[in-house]
């Protein structure tokens, strides 16, 4: 007998009986360890208290029989083999004990069929157990991606699926579907082996993974591809917030044999229910995407956008333009001044970028920056933008002429890129600009976004000696908790505040207090679209630091900006 070992919980019988059956089995060379049970709630405590191979059970004591016993291993869930070891003959009986889930009958006296009962019951049960063992690795090698345990394409879809049935039932929701693909991985496998690529792959897969929950669902397809498909959402904005976490997850080195690997993601984005209402038409979509990340910009994401009608007719020449553009310099800088309300002199100029399409003509930035945002061309433009101005800046500097400090744009993109602090560097080295002549403006919603990064990147960006503005403050109101902790130098105030400010009493209530607020942190104050004489009267009765705006000049080429700053030398608004 294989078993040479047993733990039987025996009910019904007495201690003679539970010895004389110790006794048999010590004859078989099995060791018997047992515990008596003769009411239900030493059977239950027993049940409750430990795992048993065997249950060997008269048919009836006082108080209880073995229906009722199987109808609590029933209700438990427990597998635990029962047999009848009783000296009751009655067929009827005996077999609605059958039924119910016994698994077998012993007349009592017979110990060693009653052996082979057990043994033949516990075989049964280890070849189940196998066979889940087996069914269960089958269905993980099928399923489940053998190197990082998560689902592959076909269960990703079949959950992602049930999501999406989730997601029809709300006009209103929209889900997401991103395929990411690992840059440089077939290069670090070629130079270090699969063995040190595999391990990437698996600590990128446990960095995605905290992201996972029950409305995100992150899969494995192959070599260095994941998809995501995240659901419960009510906006695209909310989609490029996801992307923009999941770039960040790589801004930290793998750590892999002492060897740092930095590594870049490239992440295409596709929409339900606009860019299609089925999971593999939406993964697709995302991964078709790629094509063009690839040939603008590491590290970022490229939302998927359908050809339909003349206007994305449009907005596709001009995508496809943009790395032309860049390649033959199309993009150039035009400058508006910002004055100083108490002087009247220009004291500063924001850089504004333009694109000169050799057909379509001069195009401005909100007809072309959200087409280079989501192909990832913004990088590269936001890169040129930086040097031009910062080698504009100083030309005025060394000429003696022109504004005292040039301010630049940085989107949330480029404010998620590892490389922004190197560019800003690269480019103050490059160009000989004093750090404390340029700022560098950043959008108050973009800030917002994960604060404590916002901190970081800005803290690092200052101790250079570049200054920070925020933009647009005011209109959100989501700063102000975390206005003193962040290392910003100028407020903003948002131009749709501005514009109100004749025709809305609380606006101008908002904006007096934004003023005070930021003089009281030490910050300077600045507005932006002063359009009328009484915008600019209550900015400076207010003792508002700096504006800007068609009331004093629209943005200008280069050239045209220093006839302004003589103009304004008299510190005259005429």
């Amino acid at each position: 007998m294989p078993y040479g070992k047993l733990k039987l919980l025996i009910i019904g019988h007495s201690q003679t009986d539970a010895a004389q059956l110790s006794d048999d089995f010590s004859r078989q060379g099995i060791q018997l360890t047992y515990q008596l049970a003769n009411n239900l709630t030493d059977i239950h405590s027993s049940l409750d208290a430990s795992c048993w191979d065997a249950i060997i059970s008269e048919y009836a004591m006082p108080g209880v029989n073995t229906l009722q016993i199987l109808a609590f291993l029933e209700s438990r869930h427990l597998t635990i083999p029962l047999i009848l070891y009783t000296s009751v003959t009655d067929e009827q009986t005996i077999l609605q004990a059958l039924r119910n889930g016994a698994s077998d009958c012993v007349t009592k006296g017979h110990s060693m069929r009653l052996m082979l009962a057990i043994n033949r019951e516990l075989e049964h049960l280890d070849l189940k157990r196998r066979k889940r063992q087996a069914d269960s690795h089958i269905y993980r090698m099928t399923y489940y991606d053998e190197l990082t345990h998560l689902p592959k394409y076909n269960l990703f879809c079949e959950k992602a699926t049930a999501l999406l049935s989730d997601s029809n039932e709300a006009s209103d929701v929209i889900a997401a579907a991103c395929f990411i693909e690992i840059n440089r991985l077939s290069q670090i496998n070629n130079k270090y082996g699969h063995h040190i690529g595999n391990i990437l792959v698996q600590e990128l897969a446990n960095r995605l993974s905290v992201f996972s929950d029950k409305t995100c669902i992150l899969g494995r397809i192959e070599a260095g591809n994941f998809m995501f498909f995240k659901s419960g959402m009510t906006h695209a904005a909310e989609a490029q917030f996801f992307a923009n976490q999941l770039l960040k997850l790589v801004a930290t080195p793998f750590i892999i044999n002492h060897l740092e690997f930095y590594v870049a993601l490239n992440i295409g984005i596709s929409l339900f229910p606009q860019d299609g209402d089925e999971i593999e038409v939406l993964l697709a979509n995302a991964e078709n995407v790629l094509t063009y990340t690839k040939k603008t910009w590491l590290n970022t994401y490229t939302f998927y956008i359908k050809e339909a009608g003349e206007a994305s007719l449009q907005k596709s020449r001009i995508e496809q333009a943009l790395q032309q553009g860049m390649d033959d310099k199309e993009f150039i800088l035009h400058y508006q001044p910002v004055i100083d309300l108490e002087t009247g002199k220009i004291t500063g100029a924001e850089a504004l970028v333009r694109w000169q399409h050799p057909e379509l003509g001069l195009l401005s930035p909100d007809q072309f920056v959200s087409q280079a945002a989501e192909s990832g061309a913004i990088i590269k433009i936001g890169k040129r933008v930086l040097h031009e101005a910062c080698r504009q800046a100083k030309f005025w500097q060394d000429s003696g002429h022109g504004p005292s400090f040039i301010t630049v744009n940085i989107s949330a993109i480029e404010l998620d890129q590892i490389q922004l602090i190197h560019h800003v560097a690269e480019a103050l080295q490059i160009t000989g600009l004093e750090p404390a002549r340029l700022e560098l403006e950043i959008n108050e919603s973009t800030l917002m976004q994960d604060v404590d990064s916002s901190i970081r990147i800005l803290n690092e960006l200052r101790e250079m000696g570049v200054r920070i503005v925020m933009d647009n403050f005011g209109v959100g109101y989501s700063s102000l908790h975390y206005l003193r902790h962040l290392p910003i130098d100028t407020i903003k105030i948002g131009q749709s505040l501005v514009q109100n400010i004749a025709s809305k009493s609380d606006t101008s209530v908002i904006i007096t207090a934004i003023i005070t607020l930021g003089r009281d942190l030490g910050m300077q104050i600045r507005a932006e679209g002063i359009q009328t004489q009484t915008q600019l009267d209550f900015l400076q009765k207010n003792l508002c630091h700096h504006a800007q705006g068609f009331l004093f000049s629209a943005p200008v080429p280069a050239e045209n900006l220093l006839p302004l700053v003589e103009q304004r030398k008299t510190g005259t608004f005429a």
